[in-house]
């Protein structure tokens, strides 16, 4: 509809569902081995992926101890037996999802997460209602790189500068941004700032079809 965006794009991790606890755990259980003890500061600065970074920022805390992609797989391991069990929504993801559906605007999930753990969510969430997935393995350059979100505007064919972007920590707002979108954020530990055709919520729940539909009209 020519008064709406042409497309949503919804992250995963921290945006759709909470598990920013579950990636928690699994990295301190898997530091923990090397006698590393994960804090607050290194989830930050793991927030959003890629998970190739994360491997090789484990590497350097391990010591050097195993190579960086024998972090980036066993985290991907555990977290996939993590998101297998269930990860909870968050509040309003779904309700918007739905208002969405029903209103016939289409969406899509694309995360920075690989395809298996991108599928386990999905398979924990069996109501939504989302077009398609796009994962790290469905592109060449992940998060922050725009490509997750440019493709997702082609396969829908229409013009990324038209769509909304849902994002919750720096690394993905980078690449939503840099895409051309309009961007939300939700951010939960790390502050983002406002700005032109960024704007910063605090949570899910405050967004509706008719609020975004008159945000958008005034924005034009």
């Amino acid at each position: 509809m020519s008064d709406f965006y042409s497309a949503v794009f919804f992250d995963m991790d921290g945006l759709f569902v909470d598990s920013e606890p579950q990636w928690l755990l699994a990295e301190t259980e898997l530091m923990a081995d090397y006698g590393y003890e994960w804090t607050s500061v290194d989830q930050n600065y793991c927030l959003g992926g890629p998970l190739t970074r994360v491997g090789k920022y484990m590497f350097d805390k391990s010591g050097n101890a195993e190579s960086p992609e024998f972090f980036t797989r066993s985290i991907i391991e555990k977290m996939a037996v993590k998101l297998s069990a269930g990860a909870p929504v968050m509040p309003g993801a779904l309700d918007l999802l739905k208002d969405l559906y029903e209103n016939n605007i289409p969406t899509a999930l694309v995360s920075a997460s690989p395809r298996v753990l991108v599928d386990s969510v999905l398979k924990s969430v069996p109501t939504h209602t989302f077009s398609f997935s796009l994962s790290a393995d469905d592109v060449t350059n992940s998060k922050p790189d725009p490509e997750a979100y440019l493709k997702a505007a082609d396969n829908l064919k229409v013009s990324i500068e038209n769509c909304l972007i849902l994002e919750d920590s720096p690394t993905g707002v980078k690449a939503a941004t840099s895409s051309g979108a309009f961007t939300i954020a939700v951010p939960h530990f790390i502050d983002i700032t406002q700005k032109d055709r960024l704007r910063v919520i605090s949570s899910l729940t405050e967004l509706s079809f008719e609020n975004l539909r008159i945000s958008y009209g005034q924005g034009k």
